[in-house]
């Protein structure tokens, strides 16, 4: 079933649009936010716009798809883009960010002090929430720079597509907050008060700050502390101004999801949360939706097939055996036609391997092709419900393909399907 056209995503308006500067392809994990993120990117770029691609994830699988050797924190220029746009890829180095910030807003000699420090290494490489706030922090230094006219973001994998919304204001408070405070106390206080609200602060850390001890921790935090606020002022602020970007008019969300329960329900948990904090919300890509070239032939029917083939005495495969029901020779002999079909005289040729296994082979596909239906089947209902649940909601649908896009041509082909609204399965 079709969706409704006054549901369908109509991609091409959006990223051609020259007042859409960002896009920001969210999701929860493992639902292909990165294809996404990269056919959108390519399709911008062949279309006309200047466009740069953010990722951050791991996988490294947009640079592959690129054919970039290796992603860093620089944007690198992808070859083999056709028409006359330009497209730019990068992958999110956290620490770099990290370091960059320092370095843009201290003198040499305090940010030798700040990148040394140990509490800012065990910050830097793996606080939780960091990696989100970096994303945010990268997307404000690209889009500051005006030099792309588009700028594609592929979201971190997180456990939970809100953490890129919440991790900004999380880092922020943590670094502005009370937890700082705590463990800058003890200086002032000295002795055994201080170690006592020292043990407090300790017992309160976790990952990799919990692992730093006693005063060298205290030491190390009031030289991070000290150097941050006389350099470049609190982490909220800068939150703040990242999340009001979000926020801007030339920012567009889209929200990825795969046609299953739970990523459809973090998907209208996120659309939701996306329209309560004011959020330029532009639909919802359907992604690896499945098809079937003869969805004429329902599950029931296919299977009742099988069936026939795999044991003919179950259902009679054709209209000439009905008329066995109802033959005037009720006895069941030897010389009823019945009995000359099962069992045929020695001269008759007798059903062969190949034909049995032409039949099973036969079987299989049909089962087979029931499962794909009953799959096509609970996709529907899904995402049924979910419409019912957001009927507001503009919807792509992307066919699921048989391999991983690993090239320009696969991402190509994303981007036409994404556009054309086409979940069919690809072409031969």
């Amino acid at each position: 079933m079709s969706l409704d056209p006054a549901r369908v995503l109509d991609v091409d308006p959006l990223i051609d649009d020259p007042k859409t500067r960002i896009v920001v392809c969210c999701g929860s994990g493992g639902v292909g936010k990165t294809t996404t993120a990269a056919a959108l990117g390519l399709r911008a770029a062949e279309r006309g716009r200047r466009v740069v691609v953010l990722t951050i994830d791991p996988a490294r699988r947009l640079a592959q798809s690129m054919g970039i050797d290796s992603l860093d924190n620089t944007p690198r220029r992808v070859k083999g883009v056709e028409g006359d746009g330009e497209l730019h890829a990068m992958m999110l180095d956290m620490k770099r960010t990290f370091d960059e910030i320092v370095e843009a807003h201290a003198d040499g000699e305090r940010a030798a002090v700040i990148l040394n420090n140990p509490f800012y290494q065990s910050l830097s490489a793996g606080f939780a929430g960091t990696q989100e706030y970096m994303a945010m922090e990268k997307l404000g230094q690209l889009r500051a720079r005006d030099e792309w006219d588009l700028i594609v973001v592929d979201t971190p994998p997180s456990r939970s597509a809100l953490d890129f919304l919440d991790a900004p204001k999380r880092l922020g408070s943590f670094l502005d907050g009370r937890l700082i405070r705590l463990l800058t106390a003890p200086a002032k206080l000295g002795g055994r008060a201080g170690m006592k609200f020292l043990n407090v602060g300790m017992s309160m850390m976790t990952g990799t700050l919990g692992k730093l001890l006693g005063g060298q921790l205290l030491k190390d935090v009031q030289t991070f502390v000290a150097a941050m606020d006389t350099t470049f002022g609190g982490f909220r602020t800068r939150a703040d101004a990242t999340y009001k970007l979000l926020q801007a008019p030339g920012t567009a969300f889209l929200v990825v999801a795969a046609p299953e329960r739970d990523a459809l329900r973090e998907a209208a948990y996120f659309v939701e949360r996306l329209a309560a904090e004011d959020m330029p919300f532009a639909g919802l890509v359907l992604n690896r939706v499945h098809g079937s070239g003869a969805a004429q032939l329902s599950a029931e029917r296919a299977l009742a097939a099988a069936e026939n083939l795999e044991d003919a005495r179950i259902v009679d495969q054709d209209d000439g055996k009905a008329g066995l029901r109802n033959s005037p020779d009720p006895s069941g002999s030897s010389d009823s036609p019945a009995s000359q079909t099962s069992a045929p005289d020695e001269g008759s040729p007798a059903t062969t391997d190949t034909e049995r296994s032409v039949d099973q082979l036969t079987a299989d596909l049909l089962k087979l092709h029931a499962e794909r239906m009953q799959l096509l089947s609970r996709e529907q209902r899904t995402r049924d419900r979910f419409t019912a649940l957001h009927p507001e909601v503009a919807v792509a649908e992307v066919a699921a393909l048989p391999g991983d896009v690993h090239d320009l041509v696969g991402l190509r082909d994303i981007g036409d399907r994404l556009a054309a609204n086409r979940p069919e399965l690809p072409e031969s």
